[in-house]
């Protein structure tokens, strides 16, 4: 029998421990959930298809450097055969065919570019660049996400912890309550105690009732980032507090390097500005080498096939709208550089704004740590108090108050805390 008890409590223990690691290793991190939504989210893929085709563009400006090689070939009957009229010495005249009225033709020519005024390299230096903005903008949008993800992961840990402190509130007040009860049977208190310690409960429960509906709510939300059903069970896991290193002017240095949307500006301006360059050297000399073998059938003619090759130059020097259209784009290019000057300005604040949250959160921490050691200190003499008749039942719901109140507040700071170091993590753009 006493074999059996001691088997029956290890077999006990052993399914506690062994749900206590199931529910651990069904807890969902924040980087799970991001390569979740990276898998599904539907802008990604589209920003990665932007990338996928720019980089297409950036093959075909550099083909722009290769050998050309085109092979025409056709086939002509006329009515009759073409002839030539001449008239020689007497007065005579003749007529003599030159071709004859159904021939086939072809020619393979070929085609190295070998001066362009830097027009083909500006092409391709403009593409480089607009393959990169693509690049970076395909991080911003991952950035984005990460943070959408990462605020919603956040506001369900925050509230679950809401949850939680609410729960505890109503098993004291519940407690309370039955003391109070004890004390009214006994003719101790008045009735207006007991009525108060209802009405308190109550409140308490109806604030339950809210958090738990956000609650829910925030898990709909955050599966539905994550493009799965909105009534699948959530389970997450706290983030670590992974703070960046460095000093406030190493960020803000570290940001201007790392940030994607300040690389997509400055990489869309340098994509304008080589548009630009293209658009004045085709108005410069272009000198191009052709070559090639050209047949044509025909019987009167002593060849009919024979090689060929010329040096083509060409110069378009006057051209209406070329020159303006570079100049558009250099105008862009000036508008992009503003937009990029602005955003730096922009990093500089969001860094500072960070930094000083995370100090502002950190005392907090500390504080309301404190707050909920003297908040239940102060609960437990109010309660004694009340229980010797030395307190009020007032006295005594206040401190249920402040004991709630301290207790939410750390649960804030606590959350406040990790947003803050996301936030910061975010701006510099290493999330």
């Amino acid at each position: 029998m006493q074999r059996n008890s001691i088997g029956y409590i290890f077999n006990l223990i052993f399914f506690i421990i062994n749900g206590i690691l199931s529910n651990i290793t069904q807890a969902e991190t924040l980087e799970q959930a991001w390569n979740q939504a990276f898998n599904a989210n539907h802008s990604i893929r589209a920003a990665n298809a932007q990338t996928q085709a720019a980089d297409q563009e950036l093959y075909a400006a550099e083909g722009q450097n290769l050998p050309s090689i085109n092979i025409d070939s056709s086939y002509t009957q006329l009515s009759v055969d073409p002839a030539a009229k001449a008239q020689f010495a007497g007065g005579q005249n003749a007529q003599f065919p030159t071709a004859q009225s159904g021939y086939f033709k072809s020619q393979a020519l070929i085609s190295i570019p070998v001066y362009s005024s830097d027009q083909i390299n500006s092409n391709i230096r403009a593409a480089q660049a607009n393959l990169n903005a693509n690049y970076q903008n395909e991080l911003t949008i991952r950035l984005t996400l990460k943070k959408q993800i990462a605020d919603i992961f956040l506001t369900v840990l925050r509230t679950e912890g809401h949850v939680i402190v609410a729960k505890k509130h109503i098993d004291s007040l519940k407690n309370h309550y039955q003391e109070v009860q004890h004390l009214f049977e006994q003719g101790v208190v008045a009735r207006n105690d007991l009525l108060a310690a209802g009405v308190e409960q109550a409140n308490a429960e109806q604030q339950l009732l809210q958090f738990s509906t956000h609650l829910e709510i925030a898990k709909a939300n955050y599966n539905q980032l994550l493009n799965r059903p909105l009534n699948t069970k959530v389970e997450l896991q706290l983030p670590p507090q992974i703070l960046p290193k460095g000093g406030l002017n190493e960020l803000n240095h570290k940001a201007l390097e790392t940030r994607p949307e300040l690389t997509v500006l400055t990489q869309q301006l340098q994509a304008l500005t080589e548009q630009a360059r293209s658009l004045q050297a085709s108005l410069l000399p272009q000198i191009s080498l052709n070559g090639g073998y050209k047949f044509e059938e025909n019987r009167y003619q002593a060849y009919q096939g024979m090689w060929l090759v010329n040096l083509a130059l060409q110069w378009k020097l006057f051209d209406g709208s070329t020159q303006h259209k570079a100049e558009s784009l250099l105008q862009q290019a000036n508008a992009l550089n503003e937009q990029r000057e602005n955003l730096i300005s922009l990093i500089h604040f969001e860094i500072r704004q960070a930094w000083l949250t995370i100090q502002e959160t950190q005392r907090r921490l500390k504080v309301t740590r404190q707050a909920i050691v003297q908040a239940n200190e102060n609960l437990q003499v109010a309660k004694d108090r009340y229980h010797q008749g030395l307190a009020t039942n007032t006295e005594v719901l206040k401190a249920e108050d402040l004991h709630i109140t301290s207790h939410d507040n750390h649960n804030t700071a606590v959350y406040d805390a990790i947003a803050a170091i996301l936030q910061m993590r975010y701006t510099i753009g290493i999330l």
